[in-house]
């Protein structure tokens, strides 16, 4: 079912306010950002209607689209400016990356499923969301030829927080990403790059996210999670 796009636009502005605001969020670029990006352009025809849903919604691939609250709570955890490069890790669909190229002037988005970098291409491009560029790749090594960022987001979780990604941040960059030892479970951090060699690690909410799969994070997916969500 298609909704007119009036009704989109209201559920897009009442989630911004229930789902984001009242949980506390504030940072008015973020909350700007979620107000202008279609969701339901960014997932499937067969759950537009749930598109602002406060939960995560199945794409391809066993791969989900991520709460809005928790796409904007990562964003909101950097601190971008608008003259900032961001790079994103699991692009999925292309909605967080969407989001992020609202607020800053360059996003580097990487995803290993090549399904997925296409249909966030298409996704991208249909909006002409000129900033993204969509790389294909294995995420836990990030992307280098673009390095260093001022932010970089990771949209699934792994063991630990690889070591590749670690140095393409700039000092005084932050990192976001679900770590922990099983494949679902996982809590939210924070990495602050303050010198070469150091960084400030702050330990968030538990969150659930699909797995980061690669070099540097975990070897392969656990099969029985596809049925997660």
């Amino acid at each position: 079912m298609t909704l007119p796009e009036q009704d989109m636009e209201q559920q897009r502005e009442q989630m911004v306010s229930r789902q984001i605001e009242q949980r506390g969020l504030r940072d008015p670029a973020v909350l700007a950002a979620m107000r202008a990006v279609p969701r339901e352009a960014f997932v499937s025809e067969s759950h537009r209607q749930f598109a602002y849903d406060d939960g995560p919604l199945p794409i391809a691939e066993g791969q989900t689209i991520s709460q809005p609250y928790v796409v904007a709570l990562m964003v909101e955890m950097l601190h971008l400016k608008p003259q900032d490069r961001v790079l994103e890790i699991g692009t999925g669909s292309g909605y967080a990356a969407a989001v992020l190229s609202r607020i800053v002037a360059e996003v580097h988005t990487v995803e290993r499923i090549e399904q997925l970098v296409d249909f966030a291409r298409q996704n991208l491009s249909g909006l002409d969301y000129e900033n993204v560029q969509v790389h294909h790749g294995d995420g836990s090594l990030g992307w280098p030829d673009q390095a260093p960022y001022d932010g970089i987001i990771v949209a699934a979780g792994g063991p630990k927080i690889p070591a590749a990604l670690k140095k393409q941040l700039v000092i005084g960059g932050r990192l976001v990403m679900p770590v922990g030892s099983e494949q679902r479970a996982q809590r939210l951090v924070r990495l602050t790059r303050v010198e070469e060699n150091e960084y400030d690690r702050e330990n968030l909410s538990h969150v659930r996210f699909v797995p980061l799969i690669g070099q540097q994070a975990w070897e392969k997916e656990n099969r029985k999670w596809l049925d997660f969500f």
